[in-house]
């Protein structure tokens, strides 16, 4: 009898443990992670954000079963260097050889992390963070992604140009789904060139804009527009039908995480990598293209780049407000409050890879990581920021900005330019002359920064 028993909870025992073994990631507790991370897309670019014109229900959505942050801040005001925060929780400016050419220098990665304790991981669309090249090609392993997809965007498709990667992203997660699993999407939208099929700009086609919509830094776009020989409302049409197809992509790929049964142990993140390109920069990045009629528009693509930064001053390539404060959403139910506005707290893109970790319970040493753990805030609290936010190029001679608390610091020409973002989030009205002791004190902060970065850069071809 007593030998019955124990070769019975022997059974018992291994088929417990096997259950365990094959159970997914939804009912181990591990989260598995999606982080969609789209291309130029302002802050006030989504209907949840504010903009006027815009449809985003899938994105609304996601907003509204999660939290949503009004005071993200990237760490660069372009492609690669923003992703290099995200990627390495360092400051881009610290790398002596320029990122999307060499790397990352060995250091660790958040995805690195995560294949180390037990995920498998993946990444599709955009990549920009290491060389690409016939000799020197990217592939699976990098950075400790198991799969890798450099999936250009297809704008004669009815489902978006980002539709292709959305559909590679999609099938590793059902191919994965019985394991925890982590997976960067990202997208080309609303990168130029924005010329989407005319099916996805038909819901827009009664759009009339009211220039009073948009703030004051809007109207500068609206006019090199037209001086583009532009129509303000058929591009504004177009870009909105751009970020809608990226809404139905999102759309598709929560049902399918619905479907599966990972909803509620999947965190999903949406962001975006920098602020909306500028009509005149979107020209001279055209590279002599800007000719070319927009094969499904039938406009020209730069007059379409009408990205909107919710009324900030700036947008990509500066490090104003609009260029560096980007939408940020995360949902994972029962762990993140729902239907919750954050407006106040600070989270950064250098944020990102220790705050992930914490809520996956992954644990890191002390290897020189910048960002804060701001899990606490992700899950309802209130807590600070303890250290500054900076921003510079890669560039010796470069100027640079910062963030402390509510106080903006620009370094401009020969001096300084400070703006306090409590009363004057859009940056309009310099405050260095009236408190020329909280200049000092930000600008010994920003020196002894700047001291940290290195005496020459190694630069390359793919700055963007």
């Amino acid at each position: 009898m007593t030998k019955n028993l124990s070769l019975l909870f022997f059974l018992i025992s291994c088929s417990t443990f096997l259950n365990a073994q094959d159970k997914p990631a939804a009912q181990t507790g591990r989260p598995n992670v999606v982080f969609i991370f789209a291309d130029d897309l302002g802050w006030g670019d989504l209907h949840c954000y504010g903009h006027p014109y815009a449809k985003t229900p899938a994105l609304d959505k996601l907003a509204s079963e999660g939290t949503r942050f009004e005071r993200f801040y990237v760490t660069g005001v372009t492609c690669c260097p923003s992703r290099t925060g995200i990627m390495t929780s360092r400051h881009p400016a610290s790398y002596p050889e320029y990122m999307a050419n060499y790397g990352f220098a060995g250091n660790r990665t958040v995805t690195e992390l995560f294949k180390q304790n037990g995920y498998t991981t993946g990444h599709f669309g955009k990549w920009h963070i290491g060389p690409e090249n016939k000799k020197n090609p990217v592939q699976n392993g990098t950075y400790g992604i198991d799969e890798i997809g450099i999936i250009g965007g297809n704008i004669t498709s009815d489902g978006g140009r980002d539709a292709d990667l959305f559909e590679s992203a999609t099938k590793f997660i059902e191919k994965n789904k019985d394991k925890p699993f982590y997976v960067n999407i990202w997208g080309h939208i609303s990168h130029y060139e924005v010329d989407p099929v005319a099916s996805l700009v038909e819901p827009f086609k009664d759009v009339r804009i009211k220039r009073s919509d948009f703030g004051e830094h809007m109207q500068s776009k609206f006019d090199d527009c037209e001086k583009l020989g532009g129509n303000i409302e058929k591009s504004m049409q177009n870009y909105l039908g751009d970020v809608y197809s990226l809404d139905i992509q999102v759309d598709r790929l929560m049902k399918k995480l619905d479907e599966w049964g990972l909803r509620e142990n999947t965190i999903v993140i949406f962001s975006s990598d920098q602020g909306p390109a500028p009509v005149i920069v979107a020209s001279y990045e055209a590279k002599g293209k800007n000719n070319r009629i927009g094969e499904n528009t039938g406009v020209i693509p730069s007059q379409n780049m009408l990205g909107y930064a919710g009324g900030f001053r700036g947008g990509k390539h500066t490090q104003f407000e609009g260029g560096v404060r980007s939408p940020f959403i995360i949902r994972w139910p029962g762990k993140i409050p729902a239907n919750k506005l954050n407006k106040t707290s600070i989270v950064s893109g250098i944020d990102y890879l220790p705050t992930l970790c914490s809520l996956a319970g992954i644990p890191i040493k002390d290897e020189g990581f910048e960002g804060e753990d701001r899990s606490d805030v992700l899950k309802g609290g209130n807590g600070q920021r303890t250290t500054p936010l900076f921003w510079r190029t890669s560039a010796v001679k470069a100027k640079a900005s910062m963030l402390d608390g509510n106080w903006k610091l620009h370094q401009q020409g020969n001096g300084y330019v400070l703006y306090d973002l409590s009363v004057d989030p859009k940056e309009l009205n310099d405050l260095a002359n009236k408190y020329p002791e909280k200049v000092t004190e930000l600008k010994q902060k920003m020196e002894q920064w700047v001291a940290t970065l290195p005496a020459s850069y190694l630069k390359g071809k793919n700055e963007e």
